[in-house]
């Protein structure tokens, strides 16, 4: 009995000690197995998240590419449609000289270079009767950057207004259903409260939230509108003025205009359209070679060439402050403190940006003033006072950059100045030496698909599609590469392609006292020099001054190709 009792003892204990084993046993393998499900959980979750967020991410570059190319087409369209237009009226007027009446495609020419303020010529501007003056004045107008870009804060004022005027119409409805349904099914008194509940959430997240964002932003993109309308006017209004004012008061200039049957308004308003809008025509054939001498003149345009292109950011800046010191308004309080990312609007740059722009045109400026007057002191700039050879250095310095008015015969520098203005020509109006690193968003490139991913590759460099042109135009006037060498050669055709590409305006022109072979029929004229090309190479100049002046299209292409 005592060996029984024993061995029950024994196997007990033994079931115990194995109910624990086993126990901690499935515990463990509970907690193991748990463990490795939450594990997996989690990673299936944050694998879904990921594939969210890159749906998420793919779908919005979809439609910034899609936004982008609307805007291209939209522009291209504008263009096309302003140029026509205008070759419609000019053909339609009178010119001064019955005889004189230009060809189809340079007339087209003349209206293509005005839409897109690219100032090429191939006919003497003096041909054109006042009326025709006059439209291609309203031509530079609508051209000119910064109306179109007045035209886009105007387009975003109206989005965002109707955005919100359908959001609140929405809301309205809502709440008005929810009322009637609440009325059906409960009491008075508590639809009363429930309404009153519903639209108190219904304002909190809605009203108080994406409403109150839209608002604001709305009300700081009509703040900018009128800033930049007020720039607008401010400038062409006192400009034109100014430039009247001196004309009736200088007798040199006064009797220019008058030699040429020039009214003295309709060149203070058309030089002042073209020189803000960076256009660089002028309504006398020498362009602003025949005020050479006018000091005063140059000093009142260049600072109009300069603001309308390379400084509008800046001054542009400076009037957003002032505005919002002077009025101590919230709207523009915003658009001063968030710049950009309140109103997305390109031109309006962070303030450091700003400053570091003008330090760069500055420099620009002073380094090719230097280079013009260290070497044609005694060249172009012979017979002008001291101060004179500066004032023209100075201008043709500050009109390289996209606006062209020359005062000087671009054809007599020294090759080493022509190499600076085809580089200043290239650049763009906002090229900035800026040592600083920019808050900019990195792109997931694994979001984009395919077929974004190739279509991006074929794009190819702003040089690369320059070379192409210069390569098409030397084939298209071959023959006069090989006759007439001094005035056809490649130094002059990148110097024309480059100038119609930054909508510059600047041209070697043509001589006939450079033919190898004289021919006794030719005439000199103030024309450019793509005046003496074929329609073939005109039309091929046409598109790159369409090409230009979209440009910022396509600033971003031939990063597929790897030179390393």
């Amino acid at each position: 009995m005592a060996g029984a009792h024993k061995l029950g003892e024994i196997m007990h204990h033994l079931r115990q000690f194995s109910s624990a084993v086993l126990g901690r046993a499935m515990s463990l393998v509970y907690s193991v197995t748990r463990a490795y499900g939450q594990h997996q959980v989690t990673e299936r979750v944050e694998r879904s998240r990921r594939a969210l967020l890159r749906c998420s991410a793919g779908e919005m570059w979809r439609r910034a590419v899609a936004a982008r190319l609307h805007s291209l087409i939209i522009h291209v369209a504008y263009f096309v449609a302003i140029s026509c237009t205008g070759w419609g009226l000019l053909s339609a007027l009178e010119v001064r000289a019955p005889h004189g009446r230009p060809r189809a495609i340079d007339t087209f020419f003349t209206a293509v270079s005005a839409a897109t303020v690219s100032s090429m010529s191939t006919v003497e501007m003096e041909v054109f009767s006042n009326g025709q003056l006059l439209v291609i004045t309203l031509l530079m107008f609508i051209g000119g950057e910064v109306f179109l870009s007045l035209v886009g804060i105007a387009s975003k004022w109206l989005q965002l207004r109707n955005q919100i005027i359908g959001r609140s119409q929405r809301v309205e409805s809502h709440d008005v259903e929810l009322d009637t349904v609440a009325a059906a099914t409960i009491g008075a008194a508590e639809a009363e409260a429930e309404a009153d509940s519903t639209l108190a959430v219904t304002e909190e997240h809605t009203n108080g939230g994406a409403v109150d964002a839209k608002l604001m932003r709305r009300n700081a993109v009509r703040a900018l509108f009128y800033v930049v309308l007020a720039i607008l006017l401010v400038v062409h209004v006192v400009g034109a003025a100014a430039v009247a004012a001196y004309m009736n008061a200088a007798p040199g200039p006064r009797q220019t205009l008058r030699r040429k049957a020039l009214n003295v308004w309709t060149f203070a308003v058309f030089t002042t359209v073209s020189t803000f809008s960076s256009c660089g025509y002028m309504p006398t054939n020498e362009n602003m070679a025949a005020f050479s001498r006018d000091v005063p003149l140059q000093l009142l345009l260049a600072p109009q060439a300069l603001v309308g292109s390379t400084l509008f950011p800046p001054l542009l800046a400076a009037c957003v402050w002032a505005a919002a010191a002077a009025t101590r308004r919230e709207d523009l309080a915003e658009v001063a403190r968030k710049g950009r990312d309140a109103t997305g609007y390109y031109h309006l740059l962070p303030a450091r940006r700003c400053w570091m722009l003008a330090g760069t045109v500055a420099a620009f400026i002073a380094a090719q003033v230097a280079l013009v007057c260290a070497m044609e002191w005694g060249g172009a700039l012979q017979g002008l006072s001291a101060g004179e050879k500066v004032s023209n250095a100075f201008f043709l310095a500050v009109n390289s950059r996209h606006t062209g008015e020359s005062t000087l015969d671009i054809s007599t520098l020294a090759p080493a100045i022509l190499v600076l203005f085809v580089l200043m020509m290239y650049l763009p109006p906002y090229t900035t030496w800026f040592p600083f690193e920019e808050n900019s968003t990195t792109r997931d490139h694994s979001t984009e698909s395919q077929g974004i991913r190739f279509l991006k590759s074929t794009v190819l460099s702003q040089l690369s599609y320059l070379t192409i042109f210069v390569i098409a135009i030397c084939i298209t006037e071959r023959r006069k590469l090989k006759e007439d060498p001094l005035n056809f050669n490649v130094l002059s055709i990148i110097v024309e392609v480059v100038s119609a590409y930054g909508n510059v305006g600047f041209s070697m022109g043509y001589s006939c006292s450079r033919q190898i072979n004289p021919d006794q029929l030719c005439t000199d004229r103030w024309t450019g020099f793509a005046g003496r090309w074929s329609d073939s190479g005109k039309l091929i100049l046409i598109i790159v001054m369409f090409f230009g002046r979209l440009k910022k299209f396509s600033m971003k292409g031939g990063k597929a190709w790897k030179l390393s």
